[in-house]
C-alpha cells in the first residue's frame, strides 16, 4: 500500500479487537517516530499495553474500546501544526502497515507514568492504534475549491494535493483550513475560526496530506 492509497483507505475507529500488534511492526513505527522527532523537534512517543488511557468514562462515552496501544503527541508549546504533520506521517505509516487509528483530543484518560512531557512540551492529543472491530467510515467529503484561493486555472498537482487533505481527519470534521495558491507554485495555509480548538493541529495533518496528494517536488509551502 501506497501514502496515497492508504491516505484514501483510512478512516477513524474507535472499537478494537484483542489482537496484539506484530513486534516488527512496533519496531517500525518506533523507527519513524524517531525520525519524526529529529526532523520536526517533536517529542512523539509510541505506548504499548496500557488499557488505562482507554478505561475511564470519557473513552466510554466516546464509545471509544479495546485500546491499549497509542501514540502520545508531544510536541513544544504552541508548536501545534508541527505535532499535527508528524502525528499524521506515524497514522499513515500504520495504515500501510494494516492497523486502524483514531485521533482523540479529550476522551481519554492522561497517563503521566506512561509518556514523557518536558516543561517546555504539551500533549496535544493521543492516536488510538490497533487492529479496529470495523475499518471505519469514510467522513462527508466537500468540494476542493471550498477550501482553496487561486487566481486562475487550478493545477492538476494543486487540486490532487487538497483532495487528499480534505480527507484528512479534524476534530469533529471541523476542517478548518485553506490552501492558496501564489506565484504559480507556491503554496499558503490559512486556519478559520474555530470555537472548539485544535484548528492549528488539524492543518498540520492537512497539509501532510496535502504533500502526499500534491507531490513535495511540484510546489513550495510559503
Amino acid at each position: 500500500m501506497t501514502e496515497k492509497e492508504a491516505i484514501v483507505a483510512r478512516h477513524s475507529v474507535r472499537q478494537y479487537i484483542e489482537k496484539p500488534i506484530e513486534a516488527e511492526k512496533i519496531e517500525e513505527l518506533k523507527a519513524l517516530v524517531e525520525e519524526c522527532n529529529q526532523e520536526g523537534g517533536t517529542h512523539i512517543q509510541l505506548v504499548t499495553n496500557e488499557p488505562k488511557a482507554f478505561a475511564g468514562g470519557m473513552a466510554k462515552y466516546g464509545k471509544f474500546s479495546g485500546i491499549s496501544n497509542y501514540i502520545a503527541v508531544v510536541g513544544k508549546k504552541g508548536d501545534d501544526t508541527n505535532a499535527g504533520y508528524y502525528g499524521e506521517k506515524v497514522v499513515i505509516r500504520a495504515q500501510m502497515l494494516g492497523l486502524n487509528t483514531c485521533w482523540v483530543g479529550l476522551m481519554f484518560s492522561k497517563q503521566p507514568d506512561a509518556y514523557q512531557v518536558r516543561d517546555d512540551e504539551k500533549l496535544f492529543c493521543v492516536i488510538a492504534l490497533g487492529y479496529g472491530a470495523n475499518q471505519g467510515v469514510q467522513h462527508k467529503v466537500k468540494p476542493v475549491e471550498d477550501f482553496t484561493e487561486v487566481n486562475g486555472p487550478m493545477p492538476e498537482w494543486f487540486r490532487k494535493g487538497v483532495k487528499a487533505a480534505i480527507l484528512a481527519p479534524t476534530a469533529v470534521n471541523q476542517q478548518k483550513f485553506k490552501f492558496v495558491l501564489r506565484d504559480g507554485n507556491k503554496v499558503e495555509t490559512q486556519t478559520r475560526f474555530s470555537i472548539i480548538g485544535y484548528a492549528k493541529l488539524d492543518l498540520g495533518i492537512a497539509k501532510y496530506h496535502f504533500e502526499v496528494g500534491a507531490g513535495k517536488d511540484n510546489f513550495s509551502w510559503i
